[in-house]
């Protein structure tokens, strides 16, 4: 069986800093069709499914005999592979034919179609579909179904068409200048304005203007609220504003805040703007609980929630945020502004209730159980009034010479505008002062209660407008694929597949991410919206969550094993029904992003090992299928919420799978480790030279080992047991820390000297007999340390010198006892307080040697890690994350 170039060899750097780069792209790009959570790269996509499908050289010895013949042709590949993952290329015909005639050489002409069976965000079938296959996409959750129906279905149907809408017929422009889903775009942006036209003659005395000192009336950005209970003082009773902050800017020279003002006589506070450095009060409410700004009273969490849940909850205008000439101007808060916003009254809200306990969501315990609650009534009154506008206008393109599927289509884009602006118009949406904006809800995967949250203006042509959102949907619909392979969408259980395809797919991770949950916030108002049009779709009330692959306890009242029975059963499932209908000539592939989170195991060594992993791959083994590549992708967002010791990465792991032969061997516990210990050493290296960020290197790890794992049927213990794969994965990782430990026999003494003092005292003081013991252990001495720049010795004491306190002035060229620790904490040095220029012109300078602090970053980082070093950790995982971007070349220097 011929090997894919997949199995073989990527050009991984390019891979991961083009993947990379497009988290940086909003305009045009699909992701802004709609939010969808952990939605992997496009670049990622594209690379993987070519790669999946071209033949490595090595399977072709008739066509070259020899490795030099292999590496040249292998490069080839990889020249055409750099330039198809480029954000640029992403529709650049001569690029993608060039990729489109490697695949189909290397598949006789007849390509697999691709299935990815949760499709999610939908990158993955997209990206088939752009290569020139045959796409298949599906999801339980109907909301993610709809999402790739519209990327790679509904832009195929009216591909090459010009729109309906009278204002672009009246231009008379012909067929062919509406190129791909232009034509549609061109549509959907029309109604939409329709749509908003419409909306503000009926509701836009809700969202009136406000003078400013000038005497002109100015539109109103955005009003900022703070959320109030009333005081549990008797004696005091009064309405208390509950805000994290009063910071309104913190833009330099525009600096404003929200001055609370108490009348202590009348019980109540009231707000001025006030501007300047530094002279904002601190906020009232925090983790630990409140104070009454009137009484200063310590007012505990509890009571707060007590009041939310009985409906005593309620809000005070603190802010203005009006359009000035060139800025945003802040203003007081007036009462005629705060009573039109509480005069609205909403009909037709969403009356489905929130899940009383779920991952990511907090503001139950607030009184917040139901959708509706999740908005000010302004807000609903904007959101259903928008929703009935979309289908008025559906039937105002059928007026217009549209058909039915043309006028679905259309109304389908404008009710993603609605549900889009949904994410903008809640009253968990937070004021950014520092771009002085809103900021959208799920900028986290959580529905967490906010404080004091900023009410956008539908109608003020910023951000939290209909038509803003509309207009950058529109973009990402013009760029989607028209011209490659069919596209398919369908709500299936990935359980019940029954399609012969190559699989591609990035399964649910154990319970870190509440889909279906979250997604019953967009579900909502997509469903009061397109249930007509979708009657199959939206058939449910909320969204399925039954059948949904989760480990979330809470679906079995609380009982986490029998959540994780459920889910590894199913997960069992999926991959049988994978490995049955896989197409046989090539490998499956499977994105896995969960760190390694648990300690335990068996026998006297721990085994720090992952539930999320072991359930993965224990699914993967039970149904027979071998794992032949795994390589650390840059797919996940780069900058994360969340920091190091949380179980999210940057980088994915893409397993390519096989189907094992029924013939494979059975081998001992013993054996195992022996080629363990022969093999993870050199994939070790290979995955230090594709960058993994030292963050992930644990995880990335596991790919080797358990490649090595999963070609045996069995792995025998001493007592005639199968090794399980929680044993094997502990195993692997004991082998890493092993094979990273005899790295440091590369280094020079000097450094070997500095690796063991710095796991014992870091950067502190401690006995110079201590330092002279080890020192003599390591053949150097104290007195050479110093000469090399190494550490301190005085007083009797001794420590490692700290970054802060090297020699600015350091030249390694003039260096007579150069030692790789030195040139790691310089480079580090230069890095932070110089910038990416500097440290690429020190790292040219350094030659080989910048290699090897390369290689001393990934040990310390380890080393820091297992400590619980995490500022420290940081630093070293930053230099290697940075290390692609050193290239003295890339700059210009004065």
């Amino acid at each position: 069986m011929k090997k894919k170039l997949i199995e073989v060899a990527l050009p991984l750097e390019a891979i991961n800093r083009e993947s990379a780069r497009e988290k940086s792209i909003r305009h045009g790009h699909p992701s802004t069709l709609h939010l969808w959570w952990s939605r992997k790269p496009l670049a990622t996509c594209r690379a993987v499914l070519f790669a999946s499908l071209v033949d490595d050289p090595s399977s072709l010895p008739e066509f070259f005999p020899t490795e030099a013949a292999q590496d040249e042709e292998r490069q080839r590949l990889f020249a055409i592979l750099e330039e198809l993952v480029r954000w640029e290329n992403s529709n650049n015909t001569a690029v993608i034919e060039r990729a489109r005639v490697e695949i189909l050489r290397s598949t006789d002409g007849q390509p697999p179609p691709i299935y990815d069976p949760f499709c999610g965000g939908g990158s993955i079938p997209l990206e088939a579909q752009r290569l020139g296959l045959d796409s298949y996409g599906s999801d339980l959750n109907p909301v993610a179904v709809l999402i790739t129906k519209a990327l790679i279905e509904i832009p195929q149907n009216f591909a090459g068409q010009p729109p309906v809408n009278p204002v672009a017929k009246s231009k008379m422009a012909a067929i062919g200048m509406w190129s791909g889903a232009t034509g549609l775009a061109d549509d959907v942006l029309h109604y939409g304005n329709w749509i908003r036209d419409r909306a503000e003659e009926r509701i836009g005395h809700l969202y009136p203007k406000i003078r400013l000192e000038n005497g002109e009336d100015s539109t109103v950005i955005a009003w900022l609220w703070t959320r109030t209970v009333v005081c549990p003082n008797p004696a005091c009773g009064a309405r208390m504003p509950l805000t994290s902050k009063f910071v309104l800017s913190t833009k330099k020279g525009k600096e404003s805040w929200a001055e609370p003002i108490v009348d202590h006589t009348a019980k109540t506070v009231r707000f001025e703007i006030r501007s300047g450095v530094g002279g904002s009060p601190e906020g009232t409410v925090g983790r630990k609980g409140a104070r009454c700004l009137v009484c200063e009273t310590a007012v505990p969490l509890e009571h707060i929630r007590s009041e939310g849940r009985a409906g005593r909850m309620d809000c005070q205008l603190m802010g203005i945020v009006a359009e000035g000439k060139r800025d945003r101007v802040f203003l007081a808060p007036t009462q005629a502004h705060e009573a039109v916003a509480k005069s609205a009254i909403p009909v037709g809200v969403p009356t489905t209730l929130l899940p009383k306990q779920a991952l990511g969501f907090r503001v139950q315990a607030y009184g917040m159980t139901s959708h509706s609650d999740l908005f000010t009534q302004r807000q609903l009154v904007a959101l259903t009034t928008l929703s009935d506008l979309v289908l008025e206008s559906r039937q105002e393109a059928i007026r217009d010479g549209a058909t039915e599927a043309r006028a679905d289509a259309i109304a389908t884009y404008l009710a993603f505008g609605l549900s889009r602006l949904s994410d903008m118009c809640n009253s968990l949406c937070m004021w950014e002062n520092t771009k002085t904006q809103v900021r959208h809800l799920f900028t986290r995967q959580a529905v967490s209660m906010l404080w004091d949250f900023a009410e956008a203006n539908v109608f003020a042509e910023a951000a939290g407008d209909y038509i803003v959102s509309l207009k950058n949907l529109c973009k990402a619909l013009k760029g989607t694929c028209t011209v490659g392979g069919g596209g398919h969408a369908s709500q299936l259980d990935a359980r019940m597949l029954s399609k012969k395809a190559s699989f591609s797919t990035d399964p649910p991770y154990y319970d870190n991410i509440g889909y279906s949950d979250l997604s019953d916030f967009f579900y909502v108002w997509l469903r009061r919206i397109l249930a007509p049009i979708y009657p199959d779709i939206f058939s449910t009330l909320l969204v399925p969550k039954k059948q949904e692959l989760s480990a979330a306890s809470e679906r079995f009242d609380g009982d986490r094993d029998a959540a994780k029975r459920y889910f590894e059963s199913g997960f069992a499932s999926v991959f049988s029904a994978i490995r049955q209908h896989q197409a046989p000539n090539f490998p499956a592939t499977i994105y896995y992003a969960f760190k390694q989170a648990e300690i335990g195991g068996e026998g006297e060594s721990p085994e720090v090992t992952s539930t999320g992993w072991e359930t993965m791959l224990e699914g993967l083994i039970r149904a027979q299928f071998q794992i032949t590549a795994t390589w650390p992708m840059s797919s996940e967002l780069g900058n994360r919420m969340r920091g190091l010791g949380s179980n999210v990465l940057a980088t994915s792991i893409v397993l390519a799978c096989r189907s094992r032969p029924d013939s494979a061997p059975i081998t001992t516990r013993k054996d195992f480790l022996v080629q363990l210990k022969n093999e993870l050493p050199t994939a070790l290296r290979n995955l230090q030279k594709g960058n993994v960020a030292p963050v992930d290197m644990a995880q990335a790890a596991i790919g080797p080992g358990m490649a090595v794992f999963s070609r045996y049927s069995r792995v025998l213990e001493a007592n005639g047991e199968s090794m399980r794969v929680r044993t094997a994965l502990g195993l692997i990782n004991q082998t890493l820390d092993e094979v990273l430990s005899e790295q440091e026999s590369d280094f020079d003494p000097d450094t070997r000297w500095a690796l063991q003092w710095f796991e014992q005292y870091q950067f502190n003081e401690a006995p110079f007999g201590q330092a002279e013991t080890l020192a003599s252990a390591k053949a150097v001495s104290i007195q050479g340390l110093q000469e090399g720049g190494i550490l301190l010795a005085r007083a009797g004491k001794v420590r490692l010198i700290p970054r802060d306190e090297l020699d600015p002035t350091w030249d390694p060229t003039t260096d007579g006892r150069l030692t790789i620790w030195e040139v790691t904490q310089h480079l580090i040095r230069v890095l932070e307080t110089r910038g990416e220029p500097e440290a690429a012109e020190l790292k040219a300078k350094l030659g080989g040697a910048a290699e090897a602090a390369r290689e001393l970053a990934y040990r310390l980082y380890a080393l820091c890690e297992r400590k619980g070093w995490a500022q420290e950790a940081g630093a070293y995982n930053n230099l290697v994350v940075r290390w692609p971007d050193l290239r003295s070349d890339e700059f210009s220097l004065s």
